[in-house]
This record gives C-alpha cells, structure tokens and sequence, in this order.
C-alpha cells in the first residue's frame, strides 16, 4: 500500500494555521494582524489590520449595493416621474444595468483578493508563533521593505504587471464572460432597457440548429477550422519548402531571394490586403486585364462566389504568411549540426532519407510551439478576412444575413456587437472560441511531448 506523507505541523500553511496555531493566531482570523502583534511585528500587523479595516469600510458603503446589483442588474426602468413639488413631470434615467454588471464583478474581485489577503495574514501570524517557538529571527516591517528590494526583487518587479494583468485582463474577461449569461442585445440598452440573467438561454440557442443562429453558428465553426487548417499548414509546408531552396548549396543571391519574399512582412498587411481586395474586384485590375487579354469574357467571381471567395483568400494568406515560416525555418536551418549531414552522407543516405530523418525532425522540434500558435490565430485571424470580403458574400441564411459565406467566428462576432449590438451572443462566441483554443493548444502540446523532450536536440 502507498504510504501516506505525514504532514509537519509547523508547516507554514492554513490549515494549520488554524489547526495548531495559539490563541493569538487563531485571533488573526477575526482581528487580522493579532499574531503579528502578539510578536511585535507592529508595522506588519497595521497593515493587515488596515487591509481589513478598509474592505469592511467598502463592503459598508459601497461592495453590498453592488452585490446586490449584481443580482438584480437594476430594477428602475426610468422615464417620466410626476414631482408632487414641483407639479411636473421629471424625466429619470433609471439604472444601468451595465455600471451594475461592471461594479458587482469588481466587488467579487476585491472580497477574493481580501480573501488572499486573509488567508496571507493567518500564514504570517503562525510563521510568527513558530519563529518565536524556535528563538529564530522575526523581520521587522522595515527589514521586510529592505528585502523587497533585495531577495525579494522579484515581488516588488511583478508586483506591477500583475496588478495591471488583473486590471485590464482578467476583470474585462469575467466581465464578458457575465454577460453570455444575460440578455443584453439590441433590444435590452440600459439605461432606460434593462437586461437582466437569462442562464445558459443563449448557450443553447447558439449550439441548436433549429435556429438561423444555430445554422450560422454551426457553418462558420466548420469554414473557421477549415480555414485555419489550410491557412496553418500550407503556410507551414511552403514555407519550409521555400527556406530549403533558399538555402540550397547551389542556389545564387540567397540574400537578395530572402529580401525579396520579406518584402510582403515590411508592407504593413492591412495596406497589402486592402490592395489585394481593390485589384480583384469584378471591376478591378486582374479581370481588366484578363479581359483585355481575351482569356475571360465576365469577371472572375473572387468575392461574390462562396468558393471563389474562400479559395482566394487562402491564396492570398499564404502570399502574407510564407516569409514568416520562410525566416524561422532559415534560422533553424542554419543551426543544424553539419556533422550529422557528413554522417549520413558517409553511410549512404539519401537527401530524401536525410530530410525525413534529420532536418524535419529538428524543424518540427523547435516550431510545434509556433505551428500551434499559428492555428489558433488563424482561428482569430481578424485581419485577413475582414479586410478582404468583409465576410462576403451575404447568405440570408446565416442569421438573417448578419454573416457571410467567408466570415469566420470571430468577424461574425464584430458584426454581432458592432453592427448588431447584440453582445450576449457575441460574449458566448468569444468564450467558445477560447475553449475551442485552449482544449486544441492542450491537446497539441501534449501529443507533440516538445515540453517533454527539452534537451532531445541539444
């Protein structure tokens, strides 16, 4: 039978803070900085003391009618208000069911961050209690300032980013999150309309294709990981196809070759794509010329046919993206072991043999990690289609028209909130994009085992 670990009493933790800390630590989880003081860590005790003072001081004015809010997302739908005194009728805004969204989801990010601070001062009041137990030095509060500019750098450094991670990323996150669970669409705008909690109403009706939103939904999840299939792995192919003619023995000018495909990354990519979108208009420079030419006698349909449209900006994507895999591939190249070439060589392989067994091997190695990356910002490849067909072309059948044949899920999304304002809907695409990322970035790193096998190719 496996043995169990015995966990050491005077292990600096919280539980056994409170399984075995003494009257004054355990006081500390009703009156924060009761074991600093008992201690005579004075400073260290105020400021837990204050943290506390401070988020009952809020909670008091302010965090309980957030909270509240929070459950209700307002119950004022303002208008007209006849005023006794006055004999008139006043117009009153109402509430904001938004402002109600936003300050409760802040109120529940700053109890959990009291709840850290909590759990952070019972573990302090016992280091104190085991300290003290052991005649071992206690820090004062100024030789714990001294270290956070010392041993403690690290903290003081991360301190910062991680207050604005918190700030400008995480709170906006949930917040969004909150609101796939609401109504909040073009017919509920506070203040004046409410929207108020509806659960899991447009989960459901976005993954049901008995609706026209679930018919969109469904048709341009599957364009959305075809287009990220090809735009990924031709990319990926001709990329490393391109980076070995380059770097070929017998191949002149490598770095007039390299200057030239780089070209496409020094233009800035919304100018190329929008240069791109003029040229291949039915009136524009290709079907001029091919008409003039005589090859064609109407124009060719590269945006106003669902097929034309999707092969055409797959094209066009590789055009934008092969230098980039073109420059990795030619820096891993480069860093090859000649040795390992000269060996094959010397048993008698041949190029086929040595690509398969030697360079792919490396270039997969160090580019699963981009290759992944690639895929899902392709998934989130804003730019390309957007700027290109702008979704084009329209089918009534995707939501009565709100999508278009090319659109992937994160255009429809900037359709479905900018253009339509309903954000409840495009907060439920956001979260299943990201599950969609995230279970296939897991599942590809796990497979690949790259994290595993570090020093394969050191």
């Amino acid at each position: 039978m496996k043995k169990q670990k015995v966990k050491d009493p005077e292990e600096i933790t919280f539980r056994n803070a409170l399984a075995h800390g003494d009257a004054a630590t355990r006081c500390s989880a009703v009156i924060m900085g009761a074991g600093n003081f008992a201690h005579r860590q004075i400073g260290k005790g105020l400021m837990y003391l204050a943290v506390e003072l401070l988020f009952f001081l809020y909670m008091a004015e302010l965090g309980v009618g957030f909270l509240k809010g929070l459950v209700t997302l307002g119950t004022n739908k303002g208008g007209e208000v006849w005023n006794d005194a006055k004999q008139v009728y006043e117009y009153t805004s109402g509430d904001n069911s938004m402002l109600f969204l936003l300050y409760g989801t802040f109120t529940l990010f700053v109890i959990f961050f009291f709840v850290m601070v909590w759990a952070d001062g019972l573990r302090s009041a016992y280091k104190s209690q085991i300290y003290a137990k052991h005649g071992r030095h206690l820090n004062t509060f100024a030789e714990d300032i001294r270290a956070l500019f010392d041993g403690n750098l690290y903290k003081f450094l991360l301190s910062g980013p991680l207050v604005c991670i918190f700030a400008f990323t995480i709170v906006p996150l949930v917040f969004m999150a909150l609101i796939a669970f609401t109504n909040y669409d073009q017919h509920h705008q506070p203040p004046g309309s409410l929207f108020h909690w509806v659960g899991l109403e447009n989960f459901q009706a976005m993954l049901s294709s008995d609706n026209g939103l679930g018919y969109a939904f469904w048709h341009i999840l599957g364009w959305t990981i075809v287009w990220a299939i090809f735009a990924t792995f031709l990319n990926y192919i001709f990329g490393i196809v391109l980076a070995l003619i380059i770097n070929r023995r017998d191949t002149k000018l490598k770095s007039l070759w390299r200057f030239i495909f780089v070209l496409s990354i020094a233009v800035p990519q919304f100018v190329s794509l929008l240069i791109m979108r003029t040229m291949l208009q039915p009136d524009g420079a290709v079907n001029v010329l091919l008409k003039n030419a005589g090859l064609i006698q109407r124009s060719l349909p590269f945006w106003t046919d669902a097929t034309w449209a999707r092969v055409t900006v797959i094209i066009i994507n590789l055009w934008v993206g092969i230098p980039f895999t073109m420059l990795q591939v030619t820096g891993i190249l480069q860093n090859i072991p000649k040795e390992l070439y000269e060996a094959a060589e010397m048993d008698g392989a041949g190029p086929l043999t040595i690509f398969f067994k030697i360079t792919m091997p490396y270039i997969l190695f160090v580019t699963t990690p981009y290759l992944i990356t690639s895929f899902v910002g392709n998934i989130n490849n804003f730019n390309v289609i957007y700027l290109l067909t702008g979704g084009a072309p329209v089918s009534m059948d995707y939501n009565n028209g709100t999508a278009g044949k090319t659109d992937l899920l994160v255009t429809w999304l900037y359709k479905l909130t900018i253009d339509k304002k309903n954000y409840n809907y495009g907060a439920v695409i956001s979260i299943l994009v990201f599950i969609l990322s995230a279970t296939f970035s897991l599942i590809a790193l796990k497979k690949s085992k790259v994290l595993e096998n570090e020093e394969a190719f050191q």
